[in-house]
């Protein structure tokens, strides 16, 4: 485990599995009808229950960038935000969006009196996004977010593997020289 301070809060890397965490929402890298799938959505829908699909088939869908937020129902996390990243292309609007899912997702919080979050590396999976250069962005965008408000107290980064996390670590390492 990994940890830094920035303005108020704590950023925690993590290796783990998303629907274990205790915080008060996890994020769910989403697809756009929100629907269960594969990877984390699939992993965060089979965890939660049949609630949070019938929840999200009444929000009508999601854009790239933006985010939704529904109960937690079977998790240990009183709310799930999703949201969808881009599908990686190489454009620079890839990193625009992917900035903007966690700055929405972390707005989201904020909103509802949230004290914590914990986030998997959006993106990564089958949208192909490659792993360093989505960390180069998600982390900065979160620390200047923090730097700007005060209203979370830890944002955790769950990273399914030992490799993401040192990946992580690594680009949170040199951010803060």
């Amino acid at each position: 485990m990994e940890q830094v301070s920035v303005g108020t809060a704590t950023i925690e890397l993590v290796v783990g599995d998303i629907t274990q965490q205790d915080t008060d929402a996890i994020v769910n890298a989403a697809n756009r009808r929100l629907a269960p799938g594969g990877g984390v959505a699939g992993a965060i829908h089979r965890a939660a229950g049949s609630g949070l699909w019938e929840e999200c088939e009444q929000l009508g869908g999601c854009r790239t960038g933006e985010a939704k937020i529904t109960r937690g129902y079977d998790l240990p996390a009183r709310y799930v935000i999703h949201t969808v990243g881009p599908v990686y292309s190489g454009s620079p609007r890839d990193a625009e969006l992917l900035a903007s899912c966690y700055r929405n997702a972390l707005r989201l919080a904020c909103e509802h009196d949230m004290a914590s979050i914990s986030f998997p590396a959006l993106s990564t999976g089958a949208f192909g996004y490659p792993l360093e250069k989505a960390a180069r962005v998600a982390l900065p965008a979160v620390m200047d977010w923090l730097e700007r408000n005060d209203a979370l107290e830890l944002v955790r980064f769950v990273l399914y593997t030992r490799h993401a996390h040192d990946v992580h670590r690594d680009v949170l390492r040199s951010l803060q020289r």
